[in-house]
């Protein structure tokens, strides 16, 4: 693989806005994301610098990596959420224990299929092991086989439980873990 898989700088902004706003126009985004297109596009650049320098700096509250090519293009990324015991997660589920959680992982369609997505879930475990945490988890739509094919390829797990799709209470996101070893 020819890319290095790394954490994201509060200044490429531009760029953590570009890849979302193309992650938003993938076919599968009204399944795979809890945003569209264009409520991401109308947001203010204050917006994108406050999230990009969260996740650059965060290291309890959240981290994002980045898969950047040998030509600087960002093939794809992830963000990893801490979520605290006693805390709720974004569906309303008590947390039972200090967690990652894994959201908005995307891989540029012309970069699927060459370990990206391996790379990128390696670096957030890693990063999640580092602080101590013992689980992470991540949800995928129940109709979102290509996604789940691909976490399963990484380790994770179905656990069973399976939350509500928020704003559509008819469809299932389904939870998946991995266990530090």
């Amino acid at each position: 693989m020819t890319h290095v898989i790394r954490s994201i700088r509060a200044d490429e902004w531009p760029a953590v806005k570009a890849l979302r706003l193309a992650a938003l126009q993938d076919p599968v985004a009204p399944i795979a994301f809890l945003e569209a297109y264009e409520e991401a596009a109308a947001r203010p650049d204050s917006y994108w610098r406050e999230r990009a320098a969260g996740a650059a700096e965060g290291t309890t509250e959240r981290q994002q990596f980045v898969a950047e090519g040998p030509d600087g293009e960002w093939a794809g990324s992830l963000t990893v959420l801490v979520e605290k015991a006693g805390t709720h997660d974004p569906f309303g589920g008590a947390v039972e224990e200090s967690q990652g959680h894994v959201v908005g992982v995307f891989v540029r369609d012309g970069q699927r299929g060459n370990g990206l997505i391996g790379a990128l879930l390696d670096a957030a475990l890693g990063w999640s092991w580092g602080l101590g945490l013992e689980r992470v988890r991540l949800f995928v739509h129940e109709r979102n086989s290509r996604a789940e094919a691909a976490y399963r390829k990484a380790g994770f797990v179905p656990t069973g439980a399976t939350a509500a799709v928020p704003g559509n209470p008819e469809e299932r996101e389904i939870e998946f873990e991995v266990r530090r070893r």
